[in-house]
């Protein structure tokens, strides 16, 4: 007969393996059944929002592994629709549906052992106010059980918490730091993992409004390298309006010299002239090409230099968010390096 038992269930495990850039969703059948396919739907992992499993018939069995690579940190729902049925026939199939929640940080792995990798010399830092100091540490440990993908809870008997994980898609580390002061550090090269990180142990924390202060050496001098060449190609496209103004100044006056030698009937002058004029005019044609790729390549560093000031805002929260991304603006606008500088690391002018 086609019916499986009736005590049939589906388990499913979520775990990322270091040797691996993605995270398995494994599904498996707590008896002899087979799993005939797997159908996952989750808004922003597939392509087409949908991902299905479909084994051979002789390669059937009780336990299908599902790779997931979600391409940024977000917690989405996985819904799973199973086909599960007996191995004696293969035309028969019960459809368990269940859903299973991707925590936002699950491309993470935790490090058992922190000696053995190096520390980032980058990161925020940010102390926890008063008002939830007394339950700061397990608010913190709740948050990170939460949000990682873990094979056990955390539990930390001291007055200070160190968790050290690496992110499966750059391979760099991530260290999270509290101390007994409820300081807060967030340790890692990464200015947008930070920021990931802080808005989302801020919204479990409830904290409106925190500012924090920031040090990201290679990004910044990522930035420095990016506002060098905003510069040079805002002179390059200075230089070329200007020329451009030039020539078409020079255009109009060859117009005006060609139309008086035509009605002169002054031929010879006039096909000099215009001749003059056909140069003129491929020169302006050729620099507004040029003018054109500069102000391309100028709105793409520009472009840079907003994702940095937009990544330096999701380093603060509230009040302090929108304070940064004002300054930040406001010194580029101006022109003064050092103080963008200053505003992303500290939060202030």
């Amino acid at each position: 007969m086609g019916i499986i038992p009736a005590n049939t269930q589906l388990q499913t495990t979520i775990y990322v393996d270091p040797e691996h850039d993605y995270v398995t969703l494994k599904i498996t059948t707590n008896n002899d059944t087979v799993i005939k396919s797997v159908l996952v739907f989750s808004e922003g992992i597939f392509e087409g929002e949908s991902h299905v499993i479909h084994p051979k018939d002789n390669e059937l069995s009780g336990s299908l592994e599902i790779p997931i690579q979600p391409p940024k940190d977000i917690s989405v729902d996985l819904h799973v629709k199973a086909f599960v049925g007996n191995k004696q026939t293969n035309h028969q199939y019960h459809v368990f549906e269940l859903t299973r929640t991707l925590p936002k940080f699950s491309m993470y792995i935790l490090v058992s052992d922190p000696a053995t990798i190096t520390r980032p010399d980058s990161g925020i830092t940010f102390t926890v106010k008063e008002r939830i100091q007394r339950e700061g540490f397990r608010k913190v440990l709740m948050w990170i059980n939460q949000n990682f993908l873990l094979d056990e809870d955390i539990n930390v008997t001291g007055n200070e918490l160190e968790v050290m994980f690496i992110c499966q898609r750059t391979k760099t580390p991530l260290v999270i730091k509290m101390d007994a002061s409820n300081q807060v550090s967030i340790l890692t090269t990464n200015m947008n993992t930070a920021g990931e990180i802080l808005q989302s142990l801020a919204s479990f924390l409830n904290i409106e409004h925190l500012n924090v202060q920031a040090d990201f050496k290679h990004e910044m001098k990522e930035l420095g390298e990016i506002l060098t060449k905003v510069d040079e190609y805002h002179t390059v496209r200075q230089r070329l309006t200007a020329d451009m103004a030039d020539h078409s100044n020079l255009i109009k006056s060859m117009v005006v010299r060609a139309e008086d030698a035509r009605l002169m009937d002054d031929l010879g002058s006039m096909k000099k002239y215009y001749m003059e004029l056909y140069d003129l005019n491929r020169d302006l044609i050729n620099g507004y090409k040029i003018r054109c790729n500069n102000h391309t390549e100028l709105l793409s560093y520009l472009k840079q230099v907003n994702q940095y000031i937009q990544k330096a805002g999701k380093l603060r929260v509230g009040k302090y968010k929108t304070q940064v991304i004002a300054d930040c603006r406001a010194s580029v606008k101006n022109n003064n390096v050092a103080a963008l500088f200053k505003i992303i690391k500290t939060g202030s002018v």
